[in-house]
């Protein structure tokens, strides 16, 4: 990631702004950490396949925009690329966006957390919560229709959370 961009992630999640990150490689910020970074959640997940979206959702107090981009947050991206990001309008494939964006966040096979710590450790399974490998899950919703079971998403939901102002 680049460093500036790691920077202003840790500037708004200072400023209580709520931060999910999934990575494939390496990521540079260190997430959860008390008074810098603790409301950036990051999770990694490597697996059979090497996709990795390049996804931006932004809550918009309940009405998510979306878009979609040619590259990863890199230097080499962002400063020496031509790389372009364009909004998606239409609302079938936003819910097919925030559809298997939820599959990532509740993989619970192949995801990893990134901690302060940085020890990724494999997500914990609940008791009786159901096994979910996103890749594959993905793999049979784009081929069936059908959705792993898991909570549902609460991106469309207004909140009433306000951002935090330093004194």
């Amino acid at each position: 990631m680049d460093k500036e961009l790691v920077m202003k992630l840790y500037e708004a999640s200072q400023a209580g702004v709520e931060i999910q990150l999934i990575v494939r490689g390496m990521c540079s910020l260190l997430a959860g950490v008390k008074d810098i970074s603790e409301n950036i959640k990051a999770i990694s997940i490597v697996d059979r396949y090497l996709e990795h979206a390049r996804v931006y959702v932004f809550h918009n107090r309940g009405k998510p925009r979306y878009l979609i981009g040619s590259a990863d947050l890199m230097t080499r991206n962002l400063d020496f690329r031509v790389e372009v990001l364009c909004p998606i309008l239409d609302e079938d494939a936003k819910r097919m966006i925030q559809d298997i964006l939820d599959q990532q966040w509740h993989d619970n096979v192949k995801a990893r957390v990134l901690d302060p710590k940085q020890s990724n450790t494999y997500v914990t399974n609940r008791k009786k919560a159901t096994r979910v490998r996103s890749q594959e899950s993905i793999h049979t919703y784009l081929d069936t229709g059908k959705l792993p079971r898991y909570p549902k998403s609460k991106m469309d939901q207004p909140t009433r959370r306000r951002r935090q102002t330093k004194p």
